[in-house]
Formats: C-alpha cells, structure tokens, sequence
C-alpha cells in the first residue's frame, strides 16, 4: 500500500543537508585563491556551502585552486557562478566600447580640424 496523507498535511519533500558533511563535488577550477575565494564568497552569499581546496596540477608544477560543494547544490553552484561570469564579461565589455567611443570622437574632432 502506498503512503497515506490526512487532509491538510503536507508532504515532505527531501531535505538537502546544509553543511559540507556530505560528498563534495568541484564547481570551478581557478589560477589563484583570491579567484577562488571570491567564487567561494559568491556560493556563501547565496546560501551554499562551499570550500576552497588547493590542488597540485596535475600537467605542470602549479597550483590550482578547486572550489567544492555538496552534490545537492552542485548544479545551484554552477548557475550562480555561471551568471557572476557573464555579468563580469558584460560589464568588461561595455566598458571597453565606452573607451573606444570616446577615443574615436577624440580622433575625428582632430583630423576635421586639420
């Protein structure tokens, strides 16, 4: 027979553990720690645990710096580290054609002049 609910009661759905006692998986691989542990701060501020973990390159003599969370907020994780990405690329991006518009401006009132 199958579970039985009263009137009124609500079911439960599976509960995620909120600390890092369960496996960890890697949502992003970084050059340094400050990198990482701005990525590790961008998780905490959305409400997932999260940790760096320094790791021997395995092709060079390096360090890269894995930043980890529990399996349940991996793919949370990654959207969230994804959108700060693009947001950041975006940003960088229209700031670059601001600079370029204002050198070419610059550029075409000299050479009227001429």
């Amino acid at each position: 027979m199958g579970k039985r609910t009263r009137k009124g009661q609500k079911t439960r759905s599976p509960k995620r553990t909120s600390g890092l006692n369960q496996e960890l998986t890697v949502v992003a691989v970084l050059d340094t720690m400050d990198e990482a542990k701005e990525n590790e701060a961008l998780l905490k501020n959305n409400d997932i645990p999260a940790m760096v973990k320094p790791q021997q390159d395995e092709f060079s003599d390096s360090k890269r710096y894995a930043v980890l969370v529990p399996e349940d907020w991996a793919d949370e994780a990654h959207v969230i580290i994804e959108s700060q990405d693009a947001y950041d690329d975006f940003y960088d991006l229209s700031m670059d054609d601001e600079g370029e518009e204002e050198d070419d401006l610059e550029g075409d009132i000299f050479e009227e002049g001429s």
